[in-house]
């Protein structure tokens, strides 16, 4: 028989409570607010007596080197709190009004901009082209959570990323997925991730920025479809467990590599474990690797033969895997050629020189009156066209070969004697700590003490 959660009696029922409704209520004054703060040009604009309205401006407007050092350095500030409050403080209220600032201020008042998930892009311009300055404000928000995670895991992804706290302050009721399904789903921020430096070495734009699903949430702008997508992923996080960080999120991928090797990590008990799995109950994010019952241990002895051709036999198969969709992600380089803008005027002049073309773009307009020869913008068009199809081979195998690590994972089951975070998954959010009978008998002394 499970032992009760004493939730009541540590008063975090009403703490967590009053946590969401101060969510509440900052998600609604940045709604209401954030066109106050944030509707301000830095020169006056220009009057047109035809009537023409200037469209408002979709990113926002550039931050001062001074407020963004001060980014840099709450930042800092942020990750070295977190990392305290999880493997010291252990609470989930304090852990949990940290995730609330860090939505308030990395999200509504800078408005999700430069984030660490969307710098994984502008490092890799910087890499890809010479003559791409990266700005020194980027690049430590690209590496801090990278070193803050190598140090004690994921604490950034708990409490400090915006587009995180968003998802876990407004879930209400979590709802168990499949482990299949999980599984299957998880192989997509490694798509998402290739995805994003496939289009930027192309030069085909910001994919992760693009198609951000909080960025309009923050900002309160956008087309009707970007808002329908915003308010979908707001929606499915009230039932499911962050699932942009668990099913999207391409920094999640380096952060969940980083964290396997973190210096420190949470643990959900720092005394023995009894095996209740109450931790596991307790986790929306299914971050927890359950302990097995003694009996589960001999039969595993007994089915070793089992797992160890099951081994051998997805072991063999990975290489194929690997060849399988590495050939299947090239045969996509022309889809997703089309995305780019090069290749698609290139494609444009071409049908308008045949006649093809039901009309004009603004875009055949304006290369043909810049007297560039086609011959250049064609020649320009196959480059990027090439290196489509190489990225296409490599995006392929490196995702054939995930999955194919995957199933080697679940080929073997692990036999475990007490239960443990999942050093990549478990983003240190605190809800272990609070259903662990051993953690509450932990604390007991303490509340006397104070008492």
């Amino acid at each position: 028989m499970r032992a009760p959660a004493s939730r009541l009696e540590l008063g975090a029922r009403p703490r967590n409570q009053g946590l969401r409704r101060a969510a509440l209520v900052v998600v609604i004054a940045g709604l209401v607010l954030a066109p106050r703060l944030f509707g301000y040009d830095r020169f006056p604009r220009p009057e047109f007596e035809s009537g023409y309205l200037l469209p408002d401006s979709p990113t926002p407007e550039p931050r001062s080197v001074f407020l963004e050092y001060l980014d840099v350095g709450v930042l800092a500030a942020a990750l070295m709190l977190s990392a305290f409050l999880a493997l010291k403080v252990r609470r989930r209220w304090a852990l949990a009004a940290l995730s609330l600032f860090s939505l308030a201020y990395f999200g509504f008042w800078r408005r999700g901009c430069v984030c660490p998930v969307g710098s994984i892009q502008n490092v890799a311009l910087a890499l890809s082209d010479p003559g791409y300055a990266l700005p020194i404000p980027v690049l430590a928000f690209f590496l801090l959570p990278l070193a803050a995670t190598l140090l004690f895991g994921r604490t950034f992804c708990g409490e400090v990323c915006p587009l995180g706290a968003i998802q876990d302050l407004v879930l209400i009721k979590p709802v168990r997925i499949p482990r299949w399904l999980g599984q299957v789903l998880g192989v997509m921020p490694y798509l998402y991730l290739g995805l994003t430096i496939l289009f930027v070495v192309t030069g085909t734009g910001f994919l992760t920025c693009r198609f951000d699903p909080f960025v309009s949430v923050f900002r309160l702008s956008g087309g009707l479809a970007i808002v329908i997508f915003s308010l979908s992923f707001v929606a499915l996080s009230l039932f499911v467990g962050r699932p942009y960080c668990r099913f999207l999120c391409p920094y999640g991928v380096l952060l969940g590599w980083i964290s396997r090797f973190s210096r420190r990590h949470v643990t959900i008990t720092p005394e023995e474990c009894v095996r209740c799995r109450l931790c596991s109950d307790a986790c929306p994010y299914e971050a927890i690797r359950e302990a097995g019952p003694d009996q589960a241990a001999a039969a595993r002895l007994e089915d070793r033969r089992t797992d160890v051709r099951r081994f051998g036999i997805v072991l063999l198969a990975i290489p194929v895997m690997i060849g399988a969709f590495a050939w299947a992600g090239s045969r996509l380089n022309g889809f997703l050629a089309q995305m780019n803008p090069t290749v698609r005027l290139a494609r444009q002049v071409v049908l308008e020189d045949r006649g093809e073309a039901e009309e004009t773009t603004l875009e055949s307009r304006t290369f043909r009156a810049s007297g560039t020869p086609g011959e250049e913008l064609l020649a320009e068009a196959a480059a990027v066209q090439r290196g489509f199809a190489v990225g296409g081979w490599i995006l392929g195998g490196f995702v054939g070969l995930v999955l194919g690590f995957r199933l080697l994972s679940l080929a073997v089951p692990r036999f475990r004697r007490d239960s443990e975070p999942d050093r990549a998954a478990c983003v240190s959010c605190g809800r272990c700590f609070a259903a662990c009978p051993i953690e509450h008998r932990r604390r007991a002394p303490l509340r006397e003490a104070r008492v």
